[in-house]
């Protein structure tokens, strides 16, 4: 129930019913620990995440793993206190490993902090020069930057090594069939309703104040085409096919095989408000239910 709650964005009532079965006299174990850290990080709970982690050894002798170091860095990074966490990385008594250190840079990703992130990279690639997660966190630190000449050099030394991303896509399920969607896709036979339904979802949410985030497009391209690329990401496609075939109120449910960009995040509290529907998105970290213009992770996320 603890991992249920956290992955939903109930991170108070998670944390309630951590409290609750402590109260029962039922001994927490170490998965117990992941979902708590993991609940406070996702609201940014920082004194409190930190005590539990404390607390975890001191008071129920359970051993942090390298799981719960994860979740304290995640906690850390995710509000910005890259240099805090950093040291916390250095102070681990062993080495740092791979998850450790991706959830750090993908941090300074977050936070623009380009130090930090080449510095994270660098030490990624020196356990495992093939990475290809180091090498794709560290172009979208520098795309976000503006900084087209290191994207190009990282994309051409991923090619030397014949490493490639992974692709994004999301689905969604409509009467017992899975509709998969890739950036830019106009495999469906739907194609020309979905990108109907798209700009007109784009004209409605600009006139209730939304302002496209064009630093989440890793492209060289001019502002125009930044903001057409941002209403092609496959979420945003999954959505409008789901807005287009489903007729009743039952909540609309995608999923996504990677994280969700933060302007589709926004735009996905906006499409609530024009569509009056829940949206519920699980991504590669955590469920988002989107209703009324908020979503369940507070923007915390």
């Amino acid at each position: 129930m603890i991992t249920g709650f956290a992955k939903h964005g109930f991170a108070t009532r998670a944390l309630e019913t951590f409290h609750q079965m402590l109260e029962a006299g039922v001994s927490p174990n170490e998965v117990t620990y992941i979902a708590v850290l993991s609940a406070c990080s996702h609201v940014g709970l920082i004194s409190e995440g930190l005590k539990h982690f404390k607390s975890m050894k001191v008071e129920y002798g359970i051993v942090p793993r390298m799981e719960h170091y994860a979740c304290v860095v995640d906690l850390l990074g995710r509000s910005g206190r890259l240099e805090e966490a950093m040291e916390f990385v250095n102070s681990m008594p062993f080495k740092a490993d791979a998850l450790v250190l991706r959830t750090f840079l993908g941090a300074c990703r977050v936070h623009g902090n380009m130090d930090l992130g080449k510095h994270a990279a660098e030490m990624i690639l020196e356990q495992d020069p093939h990475d290809p997660a180091a090498y794709i966190l560290l172009s979208n630190l520098h795309a976000s930057a503006g900084q087209w000449e290191e994207v190009a050099e990282i994309r051409k030394k991923m090619k030397e090594r014949n490493l490639t991303k992974e692709a994004g896509c999301s689905w969604i399920e409509v009467e017992n069939k899975v509709h998969k969607f890739y950036v830019g896709d106009t495999s469906h036979p739907q194609a020309l309703e979905i990108y109907d339904e798209l700009d007109q979802l784009a004209l409605k949410i600009k006139e209730l104040g939304y302002i496209p985030s064009t630093d989440f497009v890793l492209h060289d391209v001019e502002e125009e085409q930044k903001e057409q690329y941002l209403f092609h990401h496959s979420e945003k496609i999954a959505v409008a096919y789901g807005f287009i075939s489903t007729s009743t109120s039952r909540p609309i449910r995608v999923f996504k095989n990677l994280r969700v960009c933060g302007d589709c995040h926004t735009a996905f509290k906006y499409f609530s408000i024009v569509r009056r529907k829940e949206i519920v998105l699980r991504d590669a970290n955590r469920f988002h239910h989107f209703k009324d213009g908020t979503c369940s992770c507070n923007d915390y996320w």
